[in-house]
């Protein structure tokens, strides 16, 4: 699962594709779910970013 992180919020999506202009994000049945431009993508993360080993570390 990827997190696309947008300036008004956030989209989940199962894969991606970067092409031209900015990246395509596909649901788990390969159906797009939107296009974000590059100058509109503040960060892709995989959701193991979210994860942390030890929650009593900041």
């Amino acid at each position: 699962m990827y997190r696309a992180i947008l300036p008004n919020g956030q989209l989940e999506a199962e894969t991606y594709e970067h092409v031209e202009n900015g990246v395509e994000l596909y649901d788990e049945d390969d159906e797009m779910l939107a296009f974000v431009p590059y100058a509109n993508l503040e960060a892709l993360l995989t959701e193991s970013a979210y994860e942390r080993e030890d929650p009593d570390v900041m």
